[in-house]
């Protein structure tokens, strides 16, 4: 290769500070471990928490997977796998959001046992109305 003077040469893959991906991955860790600490509201802890580790996700994919320096042909593999993880997600919300099961949990079967009025499901309250305390006058 020749060298033209008043040329600069351009580095395709500058140096990335490895060590300084590392102390922020230790730094989003020791920051969801905070988290974890202080008291916060369950769905506010479980969104921080999840950012956090999303955070660390694209600091590994990005520096030590060097997407960074990839082309633009990685969105062309990528938004597929993309569009198949969302829609696996929209197919099982039915299953993980909807409760069309009689609950067992061991709570409901301890309070039936020890004698407490807890109907286990609406389902069982309608077949058996007499155990309301309603009369059928």
């Amino acid at each position: 290769m020749v060298h033209h003077p008043g040329e600069e040469h351009v580095d395709s893959h500058p140096q990335v500070g490895y060590f300084s991906i590392f102390l922020a991955l230790c730094g989003c860790t020791a920051l969801s471990v905070a988290l974890d600490i202080v008291h916060f509201t369950p769905r506010l802890l479980v969104f921080l928490v999840l950012a956090v580790a999303v955070a660390k996700a694209l600091f590994v994919m990005v520096y030590f997977m060097h997407l960074k320096f990839e082309g633009q042909w990685k969105f062309v593999i990528l938004t597929p796998t993309t569009i198949l993880a969302m829609g696996l997600i929209i197919a099982l919300v039915p299953d993980l959001s909807m409760h069309y099961y009689t609950p067992d949990s061991p709570q409901i079967r301890t309070a039936q046992t020890a004698g407490l009025n807890l109907p286990a499901s609406p389902a069982e309250e309608q077949a058996a109305p007499g155990k309301s305390g309603h009369s059928a006058d």
